[in-house]
C-alpha cells in the first residue's frame, strides 16, 4: 500500500508474491506512483517478521528507496485503538503506515559482510551445540537402561569429553564384559587404541560392574541406539569444530579481536559478541550497547510509588544480551578482577542472576573500550604477542590446516 503523508490512499492494499519479478513490479510500480504524485521525499516501511520480510527489505533497498522497519509492538500499538479486535492485513498495513510517520519506522545500518558472516556462524554453532546437547540427555539416558550406574562414575561434562567411558562402553557393553575383561583386559584395549588412562580409573569400573543393577530387557536394543546416536553426536563434533575455524577467520577481521588479550574471552565468545554486536561504530558509547542488549532492569513510577529495581527490561535484542551473559560468564570463571567482584556480591546477598547482569553491564563497557578504542587490555604481561599466542593455540587445538 503507498500512501501519502495524510493518509490519503495512492496505491490500494496488493498482494505481492516473493519471486523476482513480482518484487521488481511492485518497485517499479511505487517509483512510477511517486513520479506521478510529485512525492520527492518518501520512506518504505517493512514489519518485521523473522526473516520473511528481507526479500521486501532487498527489494526497496535494491531500487534506491529509504527503507526502514517497524517493529510488531510498534504496528499493534497503532492497530489495536484502530480496530479493535479486528486484526486483517488492511489493518496491518494501516498501523504499519500510522507507526512509520510517527517515527517508529526504524532505520538499520548497513552491516559489512564479515559481520553478516560472524553472525550467522555464531549462530549456526550455537543451534548445533544445543542438538548435540539434546543427544548427550538421550544417549546417557539409553546409556543407564543398558548398564545400569555406569554413567554416573563420571562428573557432569565428563562423560563424553576427556574420559575412557565411552570407548570402554562401545568395547565392553555390559556389566558382565567388563567383569570378564578385568582390569588387565580393558587396560590392554586401551593401549592398543592409543588411548590415555589411569589405572585407578579402571578399577572403578570393573568395581562397579561387581555391584551393578539387572539392565533392562531390552539391553541389546538400547545399546544398538545409544551406539547409532554416539555417530550422531561425533558427527556434530566434527561440525562445531569446522564452524569455530570458520569463527576465527572472520574475527580477525575485526577489532573485536583484541578482546583476546581479555583473560576468560575466547575465539567463541569474543566471535559471537562481534556477530550480534556488528561495528563498533554504530554505537555512541558503551550504554547504548547496553541498552539495545537491555543490560538494566525495568521501572515503574505512579505518583509517589517508583520501583526503579524491577525485572530486566523485556524488549531488547535477546542475541546480543545472550552473548554479553556468556562473556560475563566466562569473565566470572576465568577473570580474577570480576571473580573478586562476583565473590564479593555473593557475600553480600546478592542474587546470582543480577551479580551476572552486573558484570555484563561492566563487561560490555571494557568491551565498547578495547574495540572502540582499539587498544589491548592493559595489565601485566598483555601485548600482541598474547593474542598471537591464543591464536596460534587456538589452531592447534583445532587443527587448523596451515594453509
Amino acid at each position: 500500500m503507498l500512501c501519502n503523508f495524510y493518509g490519503r490512499v495512492l496505491i490500494e492494499p496488493t498482494t505481492v508474491e516473493h519471486t523476482q519479478g513480482s518484487l521488481q513490479a511492485m518497485t517499479q510500480r511505487v517509483a512510477e506512483a511517486c513520479k506521478t504524485q510529485g512525492l520527492t521525499d518518501s520512506i518504505v516501511a517493512v514489519e518485521m517478521t523473522g526473516i520473511y520480510h528481507k526479500p521486501v527489505q532487498r527489494a526497496f533497498r535494491k531500487a534506491n528507496f529509504d527503507t526502514r522497519i517497524v517493529h510488531p509492538f510498534a504496528s499493534n500499538h497503532y492497530r489495536r485503538p484502530l480496530h479493535p479486535d479486528q486484526k486483517t492485513d488492511d489493518n496491518d498495513l494501516e498501523a504499519i503506515f500510522h507507526a512509520a510517520i510517527k517515527g517508529y519506522g526504524l532505520a538499520t545500518l548497513p552491516v559489512a559482510e564479515v559481520y553478516q558472516s560472524l553472525q550467522a556462524s555464531s549462530r549456526h554453532r550455537h543451534n548445533l551445540v544445543k542438538q548435540r546437547s539434546r543427544l548427550m540427555v538421550q544417549i546417557r539416558r539409553l546409556l543407564h537402561q543398558a548398564m545400569p550406574g555406569f554413567a554416573d562414575l563420571w562428573e557432569d561434562g565428563k562423560l563424553f569429553h576427556k574420559s575412557i567411558a565411552l570407548p570402554v562402553a562401545l568395547q565392553f557393553s555390559s556389566a558382565d564384559a567388563i567383569g570378564k575383561a578385568g582390569t588387565r583386559g580393558i587396560a590392554k584395549y586401551l593401549q592398543q587404541t592409543k588411548i590415555r588412562f589411569q589405572m585407578r580409573t579402571i578399577e572403578r569400573i570393573v568395581a562397579w560392574s561387581r555391584t551393578a543393577a539387572e539392565p533392562s530387557e531390552l539391553a541389546w536394543m538400547h545399546t544398538a541406539q545409544w551406539r547409532q546416536l554416539n555417530q550422531v553426536r561425533q558427527l556434530f563434533d566434527q561440525q562445531i569444530v569446522a564452524v569455530e575455524r570458520e569463527m576465527a577467520g572472520f574475527l580477525v577481521k575485526t577489532p573485536y579481536l583484541l578482546l583476546l588479550s581479555v583473560t576468560g574471552i575466547n575465539i567463541v565468545s569474543a566471535a559471537r559478541l562481534a556477530g550480534e554486536a556488528g561495528p563498533i561504530e554504530h554505537y555512541a558509547s558503551a550504554a547504548a550497547i547496553n541498552g539495545r542488549a537491555g543490560l538494566y532492569p525495568s521501572r515503574y513510577q505512579s505518583d509517589e510509588v517508583d520501583h526503579a529495581d524491577g525485572t530486566l527490561v523485556r524488549q531488547c535484542n535477546r542475541k546480543l544480551r545472550g552473548a554479553a551473559m556468556l562473556v560475563a560468564e566466562n569473565l566470572i570463571k576465568c577473570h580474577p578482577y570480576y571473580r573478586g567482584l562476583s565473590a564479593l556480591w555473593a557475600q553480600q546477598k546478592v542474587d546470582p542472576r543480577d551479580r551476572r547482569c552486573r558484570i555484563a553491564n561492566r563487561a560490555m563497557r571494557m568491551v565498547y573500550q578495547l574495540v572502540a578504542g582499539r587498544q589491548v587490555w592493559r595489565g601485566r604481561g598483555i601485548d600482541r604477542e598474547y593474542l598471537l599466542s591464543k591464536l596460534q593455540e587456538f589452531h592447534r587445538v583445532h587443527k587448523t590446516p596451515i594453509e
